[in-house]
């Protein structure tokens, strides 16, 4: 299997004497990379010879072919701002897809996927393409053991903390972990509760009641071995998966990644919210992940090309199989029917995503910048980072990181 993937993906890369050619960089690895290089393999299929998509993996290209830029890249968040802020300028999807010709229209897209990656006059400027929503992941087997329902998921952080006690008492020393703590435990849950981590021009709101009282929490269950905390990003996941820990609080593509095989039959619920405040909304959670961005200063003909693939990766059928190999997020609802009609992804992860992606109100309370998003995320991981590793104080933790960020640290 393994070699045939192999010769699969190879077969997308190799040059055709004459075609027209266009470079999409990525840093994709396992089903998603399979998809994509499927998907890549059908649409060069169809231009005949006369045109092709050459995939470039992060992680095997030369020095050579890294100094050179590609039309292209798929890059999540903390990757598209490292590149376009130290290299080059991107050129924004609105401008490609109009200077094209392409018949694609934006009304298509859900309005929130519109609005994760939008301008500040709502122009899309990246394709999408990588969504993914924050859920809690429960291992179903556990729960049962513990004497809990494994049907019925914790809704409120009062009830995930009763349920962790369960487990805990039951003999599972890690009830919850998480992976991207910044993004889930502040930027969710305050747009959770009509805060938001945006405070005046371009400053940051950290140190906000919701916050504090967030994280104060998760520092009592740290201390009661209820929480632990495993790193920034996705490092908590193996520990999910590997049956170490019992709840996991992550992005939807982690579904991905849940099979028999895997040993792990789990379920998946909303984002847990705190129920005793006026300002709650559960549902407003934050659609984030990858985009495909387009590189500036290219050829014409390159656009052209490259609007075409993006039409071809846009078509539902296209976008529903994509879905059920990476769990990320249907970019419109003709994608989300197929994907409903497949029967093959987690209802509750479907009906959640569609709730919420069909959402008109844009956030207001999330900082827009990437480059000053990412930087925010990494002072506030670093500040977090205390309370685990020598007992800072949250709210001191927090009036660190937002002191940090308005002053203009980590630049």
């Amino acid at each position: 299997m393994k070699r045939w993937i192999m010769g699969f993906s190879l077969a997308v890369a190799l040059p055709l004497a004459g075609a027209q050619e266009v470079t999409l960089r990525h840093s994709l690895q396992g089903k998603p990379l399979d998809a994509l290089a499927t998907m890549t393999l059908k649409f060069n299929d169809a231009q005949k010879g006369k045109a092709k998509v050459v995939l470039q993996n992060t992680d095997t290209l030369t020095p050579q072919l890294r100094a050179q830029l590609p039309t292209a890249a798929l890059f999540d968040l903390d990757e598209s701002t490292h590149y376009f802020s130290t290299r080059p300028r991107f050129l924004p999807l609105h401008q490609l897809i109009k200077d094209s010709g392409e018949k694609i229209s934006f009304s298509d897209f859900y309005p929130q996927i519109v609005d994760a990656i939008s301008d500040s006059a709502g122009r899309m400027q990246a394709l999408p393409m990588g969504m993914a929503i924050p859920v809690l992941f429960r291992n179903k087997a556990y729960f049962v053991k513990a004497g809990l329902d494994p049907e019925v998921a914790p809704a409120t952080w009062a009830q995930v903390q009763e349920v962790a006690g369960k487990l805990f008492d039951a003999g599972y020393r890690c009830p919850l972990t998480s992976t991207y703590f910044a993004r889930l435990h502040a930027e969710n849950v305050s747009t959770q509760h009509g805060q938001g981590v945006s405070g005046k021009g371009d400053k940051a709101a950290l140190n906000t009641l919701i916050n504090v009282k967030h994280l104060a929490l998760l520092t009592s269950w740290q201390k009661s071995h209820y929480f632990h905390y495993y790193g920034p990003h996705r490092q908590a996941e193996e520990k999910f998966l590997s049956g170490e820990c019992a709840m996991i609080t992550a992005d939807s593509t982690l579904f991905s990644r849940l099979s028999p095989t895997e040993g792990v039959h789990a379920g998946a619920s909303a984002l847990p919210y705190h129920d005793d405040t006026y300002t709650m909304t559960p549902d407003k959670v934050l659609p984030e992940g990858a985009s495909l961005w387009v590189v500036a200063g290219k050829k014409k003909d390159e656009y052209k090309l490259l609007a075409r693939y993006i039409k071809f990766l846009l078509e539902p059928q296209n976008q529903r199989d994509w879905v059920k190999a990476t769990a990320y997020l249907p970019m419109g609802k003709a994608a989300m029917a197929e994907l409903k009609e497949a029967g093959a992804f987690s209802p509750a992860i479907l009906n959640a995503a569609e709730k919420r992606l069909s959402n008109t109100q844009k956030d207001s309370g999330v900082i827009r910048n990437e480059v000053s998003r990412s930087r925010m995320r990494a002072i506030l991981n670093e500040e977090v980072e205390t309370i685990w590793k020598s007992g800072t104080a949250p709210k001191q933790a927090l009036d660190d990181a937002m002191l940090r960020y308005n002053r203009g640290d980590n630049r």
